[in-house]
């Protein structure tokens, strides 16, 4: 009763509270489920979740925790390995409105930004200044320097460059009483007066000065205390960077709190301005040595060696790492540079403003390496290999989450540092008691640093694997102890690790920390339970340990995740999803439009996770939440590539849909459009009747308004033949003498009653280059019904057009197809959804879009480029969100740039923002067109009006004409015209 009571205030309570803020507060199931974990292994509900607006939100926020004894856990990005952003209070999400870049002053090299900056953002920003933020997290393109402050974050380049503590320059805070203070290096007379202020300020610089100016005490901070010469130390709060100041001995820098605030994790203050200190743009000229090597052994023994070499990064690859790649749709091409089977791989990098100087240090490297004898191969990669090569270095952590099974690389000992001289040693050591507990680890990350991310393999859902995860973090704990290492390098503390700091630090010092953090922060509302008084690290885990794993039956085949749970549980919180449109790539749209947690491809997984796991319903499906979190999806598919764990949350949606809808029914509007090719068949009977219909303002509007479409949006003409008809009037004419080989084209349900001129394009262009065209009486491809969820009725198709085609294509003669979403459902949805998967397999290797075939063919010599106009054309390409996913743009751009002089590009353009039946519905409409809005618009409104524009979509040919009235043709078509 009393806990009922106590709920029933405070929902009352917090119901004020989000009255009075200009922001927004959110106590709702979905909102707290999805903020109930980061990217480490643990969950905890939170109390409510806050998107402040303005610092009197976050003061208004400070006077609630503290009157109500209840915690405030700041984040950002969310993306903290060691449980920093979990907690039990009020998770303070800054990403949403604290992203401002303040001010930029080229001339004293400093900016000024708030915290939910991302890092990337704010260096595309300085580049024109010829600046840049130096530390660089392989989360670089979502993290937040807010949360880089927390963690005092470091990255590739932190052997050139530093950590984010070294780069701070002042700090904006919020202080547990709501006091504003602002801190930065100040003199010895300056600190003095802060000593003498009747404030908490005051109180917190003479409480610090009183503790830490007895000579025993400093002493034992140097004593036990990780080695000074490890520049990736986070172990507890940095007293130890204080009493270097001149305040205690009397030389040296000026005393600065901001040292301290860095790698605090929100337990100290709460940031709400931060100013850097930039470095200019780093050397123009960069080259890598990436060596390799047999032994994880030889790789250590490699690195001091190498590190004589003034490298700006030196980063390391085990093969566990190196093996999620090849399995991975975006990072395998990545793998262009590795020779053999390597054990481990050192990436090594260079950079010199003269390609001579850059080409000197080169081979002073490799003369070292050579000489060490200790690598097998010294490749040498250059310019845009060198961005490829890092990119698959730093999608490290996500790819750990693709491993299959409930077996994860799970993070616990995976931040450790020592001293460069002492790493072969300790590496030798830490594999030993990996081997004792029958442990192959995983080794990646900043060998130059002398930290590795090393982690064990752990099933963290059995009690068994979860004593090893406490034994082997306690008996690693011991062996950095030993190197007087520090347990933490760069991803903190959090409730991870915060466990073992007096054993690392000593109990004297450990009582420092308390004492720090009960001076600031006396009410413990700032993130509390991380750095001092923190539960134990084997509590609150995302999983329960021995449970009775749910029973999850759907109607698509999930098996190659082990069940459509385990898919959802790949997402490791890494945040992939969370990028810039600035960033590039496609995932994920709705969330690039409205910035909200709720709309990332992470939170649908989480939330599809959540209740699968914890519903207690017949039919776990069925919860209004899980349709919320997937309604902005637009399954683009861009997480089927971009996500390292390839978290694909187009599969998810499609699940769901038809499961939710076996309880809740199905609308009238998701009737039509799943059914759109049976309408669209009837209506073609009378085509010049049915486009009237939808042309006609009055009826078109009635017909809008009945099926909940938008009524800014027109409405699809039917082709006055369809390709159907067409073809089989002109068979005869189509015969080709000698063909070079016989294809089958796919006439898709878009193309054969929407767009039959871009299919009769297609058969003109194919016969007149010599090729034997054939189509049969094909099925829909079920596209639009997988979209819907209508499962059922997508299999049956699936499963005939995989009877109709299984024993007629083959390599020699394959399968072709015009629209992208169509022809790509072969390789993707019909593999889970077929009777017949290995029919279904056989059939996906031979199914190709129309500038995949092209583009093999003008590579085999087969298609002559005399063919072509020679008459000069500028071209910008829109490439189709499933094409992005499941092949890839340069086949498009290539058949392009085929006729001599066509002059193609591609637009970064993410995607189009109609996916099929979204855009056209009046509750997604300004959704749609916002996603449009962010790159591809823009880019086509500077297109000149002789610029051809190119996209292969049906969607995104609508999207562009209803978003810029520009007129988008087929590549086909283009190409087609081109003929000579």
């Amino acid at each position: 009763m009393k806990i009922r009571i106590f709920n029933a205030i405070m929902e009352k309570m917090l119901f004020k509270l989000g009255q009075d803020i200009e922001g927004e507060l959110l106590v709702d199931t979905l909102h707290k489920s999805i903020y109930a974990t980061d990217a480490s292994v643990y969950r905890e509900i939170p109390l409510a979740v806050c998107y402040p607006r303005t610092v009197s939100d976050l003061k208004l926020l400070i006077a609630f925790a503290r009157e109500h004894k209840t915690g405030l856990i700041p984040r950002t990005a969310g993306t903290s390995l060691a449980g920093q952003c979990v907690g039990s209070g009020i998770v303070v999400d800054v990403s949403k409105y604290f992203n401002k870049i303040i001010k930029i002053d080229p001339q004293n090299k400093t900016a000024v930004v708030q915290p939910g900056v991302i890092r990337d953002d704010l260096n595309r920003e300085l580049e024109k200044f010829g600046l840049f933020f130096g530390p660089n997290t392989s989360t670089s393109n979502r993290c937040m320097i807010g949360g880089m402050v927390g963690n005092n974050s470091s990255g590739t380049t932190s052997i050139k460059y530093g950590t984010t503590r070294d780069k701070i320059l002042g700090l904006k805070t919020i202080l547990s009483d709501g006091s504003l203070v602002a801190f930065s290096s100040v003199s010895t007379e300056e600190f003095k007066l802060k000593m003498n202020l009747k404030t908490l300020e005051g109180a917190i610089y003479k409480e610090l000065y009183e503790k830490l100016a007895p000579a025993d005490v400093q002493q034992e901070i140097k004593d036990k205390f990780p080695r000074e010469e490890i520049h990736r130390r986070n172990t507890g709060y940095a007293i130890d960077e204080l009493i270097k100041t001149e305040i205690f001995s009397g030389e040296g820098l000026e005393f600065d709190l901001c040292k301290l605030l860095a790698g605090s994790e929100g337990t100290l203050a709460f940031t709400t301005e931060i100013t850097l200190q930039l470095d200019p743009l780093q050397p123009k000229y960069t080259a890598m040595v990436a060596a390799h090597f047999s032994s994880i052994e030889d790789c250590m023994l490699a690195v001091v060696p190498a590190m004589e070499s003034s490298l700006y990064t030196c980063e390391m690859m085990d093969k566990i790492i190196l093996d999620c790649t090849k399995q991975n749709l975006k990072y395998s091409e990545n793998r262009f540079f590795i020779e053999g089977d390597p054990k481990a791989i050192l990436m090594l990098e260079l950079r010199s403003n003269s390609r001579e100087a850059l080409l000197d240090q080169t081979q002073v490297l490799l003369e070292r390496l050579r000489k060490s004898g200790l690598s097998y191969a010294l490749p040498v990669l250059m310019d845009e290999q060198i961005d490829l090569a890092l990119e698959l270095r730093k999608a490290g952590l996500g790819l750990l989450g693709n491993m299959v099974g409930d077996r994860k690389a799970v993070a616990c000992i995976e931040d450790t540092a020592v001293a460069l001289p002492d790493l072969a040693n300790y590496i030798i050591e830490f594999t030993r008691i990996m081997k004792n507990y029958g442990q192959d680890a995983v080794y990646y990350a900043h060998a130059g640093a002398g930290e590795l991310h090393l982690r064990p393999i752990l099933n963290l859902k059995k009690t068994e694997d979860v004593a090893l995860f406490r034994k082997i973090t306690e008996e690693v704990a011991v062996l950095v102890k030993k190197y007087k290492g520090s347990l933490s390098g760069e991803h903190g503390d959090g409730r991870l690790r915060a466990e073992f700091i007096e054993f690392m630090i000593g109990p004297k010092n450990y009582e420092l920390l308390k004492v720090v953090k009960n001076t600031f922060d006396p009410d413990n509302i700032f993130n509390p339970g991380k750095i001092v008084n923190a539960p134990p690290m084997d509590t609150s885990l995302r999983f329960v340990p021995n449970r009775e794993e749910p029973e999850v039956k759907t109607l698509m085949d999930f098996s190659d995740s082990e069940g459509i749970l385990r898919l959802a549980e790949k997402c490791n919180g890494s945040g992939d999803c969370r990028k810039s449109v600035e960033a590039g790539g496609t995932m994920c749209p709705s969330y690039r439009a409205t910035t909200n947690e709720k709309d990332t491809t992470r939170a649908r997984a989480n939330a599809l996770r959540e209740f699968l796991t914890n519903s207690d319903k017949p039919n776990k499906f069925d919860h209004e939440e899980l349709k919320e979190v997937f309604d902005l999806c637009i399954s683009c598919k861009g997480c089927k590539s971009e996500c390292p764990s390839n978290v694909d949350v187009a599969a998810l949606k499609a699940e769901f849909l038809f499961q939710y809808q076996k309880s809740n029914g199905k609308s009238l509007r998701s009737k039509a459009f799943a059914q759109n090719g049976k309408m669209n068949k009837f209506a073609s009977q009378t085509p010049g009747i049915a486009n009237f219909f939808f042309g006609n303002t009055f009826t078109s509007g009635i017909a809008k308004k009945i099926m909940g479409i938008a009524p800014e949006r027109s409405l699809p003409k039917l082709s006055k033949q369809n390709l159907w008809s067409y073809y089989k009037h002109n068979k005869a004419r189509l015969e080709v003498a000698n063909p070079i080989s016989t294809i089958y084209l796919f006439n898709d349900e878009f193309t054969n009653y929407l767009d039959a001129g871009i299919g009769i394009d297609t058969l003109e262009l194919l016969s007149k280059l010599n090729y034997q065209v054939i189509i049969l009486e094909n099925a829909e491809s079920g596209r639009s019904h997988i979209s819907k969820g209508f499962l059922e009725e997508a299999k049956e198709l699936a499963n005939k057009n995989i009877k109709l085609f299984k024993d007629k294509i083959s390599s020699e003669s394959p399968l072709i197809g015009i629209e992208p979403s169509a022809i790509l459902t072969f390789r993707d949805e019909y593999l889970r959804l077929a009777d017949e998967p290995s029919a279904a397999k056989n059939l996906a290797v031979n199914c190709f879009m129309i500038e995949e075939f092209l583009k093999k063919e003008i590579s085999a010599g087969n298609i002559k480029e005399e063919s072509f106009t020679s008459e000069k054309k500028i071209l910008k390409i829109h490439a189709h969100c499933h094409q992005k996913a499941m092949s890839n743009s340069a086949v498009t751009f290539d058949i392009l740039n085929f006729p001599k002089n066509y002059k193609p590009t591609i637009i970064s353009s993410g995607c189009c923002g109609m996916a099929g039946s979204f855009g056209y519905e009046k509750e997604h409409y300004v959704i749609s067109m916002k996603i449009g809005e962010q790159s591809l618009f823009p880019a086509l409104r500077k297109a000149s009006e002789e610029t051809i524009i190119a996209a292969n979509g049906t969607s995104c040919r609508h999207q562009i004409a209803d978003g810029t009235q520009r007129n988008a043709k087929h590549p086909v078509t283009i190409l087609r015209e081109a003929l000579v």
